[in-house]
């Protein structure tokens, strides 16, 4: 899934290739990537790309005078930039292309989705707060007024799992599975541990981890093409997808714990005190 590193890098290679650029079509190929209908994709039509922004995940595309074309990449989505499109429409069928957006100089770009759980979505809306996953985005981690005492502040009722916690897009905006998994290896901190028992030094610990995590992950992939970010992502992972690998830190066998849809990964050594955690949905330290 591309998290707040990918989606900033994506949102700065679309400002360098769109910005400027007439939109001449949006053609969607899955009915079920459009999460709004009035007004119509082809609302933007005619119009200039004026901005790209970033909000948490989601990418917005402002046009002049007229509507926002937003996207949500979610788990298995991406976007695909081609700076030829091909001739004629696409045809409509079982691949993973969803839909396609043309520029007045040829160019555009395709946003897939693999597997058959369809969750990309696309809206057109006057205002992105219209898009209910974004108007309930809590803070940008990254954001210069997000200091050590926010952040302190959202967690300290918080009596959730820290895994569970900084992954709330309604708490924290932008961070995914991967990046929870590497920002609290970073911080040397369980996935199962209470985000409200956090003593002063944790938070601060937390923090700075959270901090340099997603800005050397953006640094990473800041001037890197769309086509490549994704292994861009992988390579820089320290824990995230590398079950039965040493740690990197302390060579430690890293673990798995697996749920009904994800997982995670962490190293005993540096996490939880040398103790596996049980590898179910309600886990705890094994006693």
């Amino acid at each position: 899934m591309p998290e707040l590193p990918e989606v900033e890098a994506l949102k700065d290679f679309l400002t360098e290739h769109l910005v400027g650029h007439e939109i001449v079509r949006v053609l969607p190929v899955a009915i079920s990537v459009l999460k709004t209908y009035d007004p119509p994709p082809n609302a933007v039509e005619g119009r200039a790309v004026t901005a790209v922004r970033r909000y948490g995940k989601f990418l917005d595309l402002a046009t002049d005078g007229g509507p926002h074309l937003i996207t949500h990449l979610a788990r298995a989505g991406w976007l695909h930039w081609k700076d030829r499109l091909p001739d004629g429409p696409p045809r409509p069928g079982k691949g993973p292309l969803a839909l396609r957006v043309a520029l007045d100089n040829g160019a555009g770009f395709d946003l897939t989705e693999a597997g058959t759980q369809k969750r990309l979505a696309v809206y057109v809306v006057a205002d992105p707060q219209e898009v209910a996953g974004i108007a309930r985005l809590g803070p940008d981690p990254l954001a210069d007024d997000f200091d050590e005492a926010r952040f302190a502040g959202l967690l300290k009722d918080e009596r959730r799992q820290l895994k569970g916690a900084l992954r709330d897009q309604s708490l924290i905006a932008g961070v995914g599975n991967a990046y929870s998994d590497e920002i609290l290896h970073a911080a040397k901190m369980s996935p199962f541990k209470l985000a409200a028992s956090l003593t002063p030094e944790e938070t601060t610990r937390l923090y700075e981890a959270l901090r340099a995590t997603l800005t050397d992950a953006v640094e990473r992939s800041r001037g890197v093409a769309a086509g490549r970010l994704k292994a861009e992502k992988k390579s820089g992972l320290r824990v995230h997808g590398r079950t039965g690998e040493p740690c990197p830190v302390c060579g430690d066998t890293i673990r798995e714990v697996s749920f009904s849809d994800s997982s995670l990964q962490y190293c005993p050594t540096c996490q939880t005190g040398g103790k596996p955690l049980a590898d179910r949905r309600l886990s705890r330290l094994l006693k």
